[in-house]
């Protein structure tokens, strides 16, 4: 089994930053990609960033290209996602998940963290 746990969600002002964890156990970390999502109030769950097992690829969703930065530690077990110029439509709680066979179809996820920007 693979468990996953975020942190680093909380309550920030338009403008600021915020960089959330995701540390996972239970595989080897470095052999699956992994990726984070987010579900606002009322909407569907939608994909924000993906990284590849080495992280040498990412991919983005349009709306946090150029604000949001995933990156991982595999010594460390752990995927980033570097959130800047947080606006309030990223509100939202974000989910890290992880990518059993490379096809961007999600197999293990974890509980989730509130993010709450502010106007």
């Amino acid at each position: 089994q693979v468990q996953l746990v975020e942190s680093g969600g909380g309550l920030v002002q338009a403008g600021d930053s915020l960089r959330l964890s995701c540390a996972a156990s239970g595989r080897t970390f470095s052999s699956y990609a992994m990726g984070w999502f987010r579900q606002a109030p009322g909407k569907e769950r939608e994909f924000v960033a993906a990284i590849s097992r080495s992280g040498g690829s990412t991919y983005y969703a349009d709306s946090v290209k150029g604000r949001f930065t995933i990156s991982r530690d595999n010594a460390k077990n752990t995927v980033y996602l570097q959130m800047n110029s947080l606006k309030p439509e990223d509100t939202a709680v974000y989910y890290c998940a992880l990518d059993l066979i490379g096809t961007f179809k999600y197999d293990y996820w974890g509980q989730g963290t509130q993010v709450t920007v502010s106007s």
